[in-house]
């Protein structure tokens, strides 16, 4: 695949960054794509190794050596053609997948691995400026009617398949768009909505019925605490109604239960989960108009959690304006250059630094939360102390207890569990963790222990990547098709 040579010849070319100074202006993407001649030479990178690990360090199981050859020929629309075999939605995966694929590639065990995931987003881009992404309907339709409930990534991934496998699909969302956390958690300048509004009109095309505004199986202040964002609904529909329907249904909502942090002065005015700040500024930008919308101008801001969902805090508080922002992470500092002998070819454990990160961040490590404290009500400020790790268990370092300023504290600290009622109304085991307990296996797979209703993506796995959630659907899709069909002609 690629170039015989090429991964001595040539360097990883990566994608750019609009200046700062210029991107903190706005809310839209800011990533410089690669170029045609760029895309080429990072193709001509791959190897032709004897075992292409980056197939399955791929969750979809891209067919990568094979695109990236594609582009290297300069093929785009075969290119495109494999892609689409595979993910139904590469428009989200090569821009917010953390590409796990990389970090499996051949060439990392001592080099910098192909850039592939920079690859997948120029050619979908290609592809729909070529006009090759099409509705695709279902020559024959079954007659079958499938309730498919949740329209983040894995939704979105089981309805079209179902639909193209000719099913009558209805799409249920709870909020007044579709995308899951992928509309109201992840930033604009991550990824502009319009990638999910076009693919909603092709699902409708290939004859998916969406229904937004529905929220499936709970009261409307019966979600939980930290599920700020799903409280949107205008209509409550029972399981009891989508089992007499359908003839099948899917659960694939999101893990949206957060992670509290239960410490003194928690109640105070300021400090609130990651998710009741993000989605108000994505509706914002989406032209919505909201009352007292949760913003960060002038305020010294500090993110408690380290991961994905924090660093989009970050980005979102530096667009607002804040006076400073600092981000906290409970472990300590990892390597900057990861340990390739060891972890190869799984994900490794280093220092990664994101976009909104360089766009300015204090970022502190071995740290822990004792105490919000405020005045009137208010945060003020928190009582902090420095952690240790030793035979395994965190210990505080003595005397390091300090107080930091804040005036607005966002809790990012992922996600435990879907939420519960959700669940509950529908009688679907748990499993330890809080999710939906069913199996991945080839036959009866994602079934729930409740006849006719199944579930797939965070909903059964808990919180994961997007390119999770995608091969949940696809494969739920499979299992809900062999189902009612007595076979499957989808991949799985």
């Amino acid at each position: 695949m690629g170039k015989t040579t090429g991964f001595m010849e040539y360097e990883r070319i990566e994608e750019g960054y609009k200046p700062v100074a210029e991107r903190l202006k706005h809310y839209k993407e800011f990533v410089i794509g690669l170029d045609e001649a760029q895309a080429k030479l990072q193709g001509a990178r791959c190897m032709d190794c004897g075992t292409p690990f980056c197939n399955n360090g791929c969750p979809v199981n891209n067919i990568i050596p094979d695109f990236n050859d594609l582009v290297y020929q300069q093929d785009w629309k075969s290119a495109w053609a494999v892609l689409d075999s595979t993910n139904n939605f590469p428009e989200f995966t090569g821009r917010i997948c953390p590409a796990p694929c990389e970090a499996a590639c051949v060439l990392n065990v001592n080099d910098d691995p192909v850039g592939i995931k920079s690859i997948e987003h120029a050619i979908i881009d290609r592809a729909w400026a070529e006009g090759w992404v099409q509705p695709r309907p279902a020559r024959h339709k079954t007659g079958k009617k499938v309730a498919v409930v949740g329209s983040g990534p894995a939704g979105m991934a089981a309805a079209q398949q179902l639909a193209r496998a000719g099913h009558d699909v209805t799409l249920f969302e709870k909020n007044d768009r579709i995308g899951g956390l992928l509309r109201y958690g992840i930033p604009d300048f991550k990824m502009e909505k319009s990638h999910i509004d076009r693919r909603a009109e092709q699902m409708k095309a290939e004859g998916v019925q969406i229904r937004t505004g529905v929220l499936v199986g709970a009261a409307k202040d019966g979600l939980g605490k930290g599920s700020k964002v799903t409280n949107w609904a205008k209509e409550t529909v029972t399981p009891e109604q989508l089992q007499q329907e359908f003839d099948a249904v899917l659960l694939a909502g999101g893990a949206e239960q957060s992670r509290d942090l239960p410490v003194p002065g928690r109640e105070l005015d300021g400090v609130h989960f990651a998710m009741e700040f993000l989605p108000q500024q994505n509706k914002v930008n989406a032209g919505d108009k909201l009352k007292g919308q949760l913003r960060a101008d002038g305020k010294h801001v500090i993110v408690i959690g380290g991961g994905d969902t924090g660093s989009d805090c970050v980005g979102t508080s530096n667009r607002h304006g804040a006076a400073s922002v600092t981000q906290f992470e409970l472990m300590p500092q990892p390597p900057e250059v990861e340990n390739r002998p060891l972890t190869w070819p799984y994900w490794p454990y280093k220092l990664r630094t994101s976009s909104s990160h360089e766009e300015g961040c204090e970022r502190e490590f071995a740290i822990a939360t004792k105490e919000f404290i405020g005045e009137k009500g208010k945060v003020t400020g928190l009582k902090t102390v420095r952690v240790e790790w030793k035979d395994g268990k965190m210990v505080e370092v003595a005397g390091s207890e300090q107080t930091l300023k804040a005036d607005l504290v966002l809790l990012a600290m992922g996600f435990v569990s879907p939420v519960s009622p959700v669940l509950e109304a529908f009688g679907v085991e748990k499993d330890a963790r809080g999710n939906a307990r069913a199996t991945t296996e080839f036959t009866g797979g994602y079934a729930t222990n409740v006849p006719k209703v199944f579930a797939a993506g965070d909903m059964r796995r808990g919180q994961s990547l997007v390119v999770w959630a995608i091969r949940e659907g696809r494969q739920a899709a499979r299992a809900v098709d062999e189902f009612l069909m007595g076979y499957s002609d989808l991949p799985r």
